[in-house]
């Protein structure tokens, strides 16, 4: 009859799985063959499954055990994040800092500011991690961060949202297009153009696509990518024209010809925080320096 499995079987189990040999496992686990075979066998009597036989000798797990192990997989992913982030607070404190936000802000703005506030707060442990819009605000509703930057629109009940900076979206191209020779560039000008595009859920994209159709502007071809990044690289290398945020469009200059688009499609620079919680010292001096640094990115050289 089946039972509930404890611990100690499923990190038995998991140990097995790794290394291929109970022998090997045990010694994983600082503890002795028979040990870890008397766990095993424990663990297949109360789950009422068979997840090992012998074959030439060596243990073989059989299909159940590997979906099994893709399972515990992820129980054991988490734990470990538990025990890096117990670690971070053992090193500092309550200083810790855990930031999310977009890729395209992730490259061209926060390491300059991940760069000053270590300058002053050199002993804190930081988490910056790039995740979508919708991953950025489930994390921050689960508490996973203290704060989230990101230049989609990112709003619910549960937290405060606010722009911190705004500005308009740019055109990139090769250095050597013919249209390089313009100030700016209107949306009539990517008539018959190969067009570099975000995917259909991004506020530059819809923003464009309206403006397009109300101009009757259409295309040669387009190139659908899910990061503005990637369009700077495409258009630096001659694949094409884009609209990208200003600031990522700035990590990629040295590159890229960056011109004026017109009219105009919004960027803003989106604030989030949990409302069930006041904002650290730490948290207020990142806000600060993201509020400045994403200001003199877009000043003239």
């Amino acid at each position: 009859m089946s039972r509930p499995l404890n611990f100690r079987e499923i990190e038995a189990f998991r140990a097995v799985m790794q290394t291929g040999t109970t022998t090997a496992a045990a010694q994983l686990l600082h503890t002795t063959q028979p040990s870890i075979s008397r766990l095993l066998t424990q663990m297949q009597a109360g789950a009422g499954l068979k997840l090992f036989d012998m074959h030439k000798g060596r243990l073989r797990p059989t299909a159940e055990a590997i979906e099994l192990f893709a399972t515990v997989q992820q129980h054991f992913v988490g734990l470990d994040r538990i025990e890096r982030d117990l670690q971070g607070l053992r090193q500092s404190g309550a200083g810790a800092l855990r930031i999310g936000c977009t890729p395209a802000l992730g490259l061209s703005v926060l390491p300059a500011v991940v760069h000053r506030f270590l300058q002053r707060y050199p002993g804190t442990h930081v988490s910056l991690q790039t995740l979508g819009t919708t991953h950025l605000r489930e994390g921050l509703l689960l508490g996973r961060f203290d704060l989230v930057v990101s230049t989609m629109a990112i709003a619910s009940p549960e937290f405060n949202a606010s722009v911190l900076h705004g500005t308009q979206a740019v055109c990139v191209m090769h250095p050597d297009h013919p249209l390089a020779q313009r100030e700016s560039l209107h949306v009539k000008d990517l008539h018959d153009q190969p067009l570099l595009t975000l995917n259909a859920d991004d506020n530059i994209f819809l923003q464009l696509q309206h403006t397009m159709q109300a101009h009757g502007v259409l295309p040669r071809s387009t190139i659908e990518t899910t990061y503005s990044a990637t369009i700077c690289c495409l258009a630096a290398q001659g694949a094409g024209l884009g609209v990208v945020n200003p600031y990522v469009a700035a990590t990629f200059a040295q590159g890229l010809c960056i011109r004026p688009f017109l009219p105009r499609c919004t960027v803003d620079v989106v604030l989030a925080l949990p409302n069930h919680q006041a904002p650290s010292e730490r948290a207020e001096y990142v806000i600060e320096l993201l509020r400045e640094q994403s200001a003199a990115m877009l000043k003239p050289a």
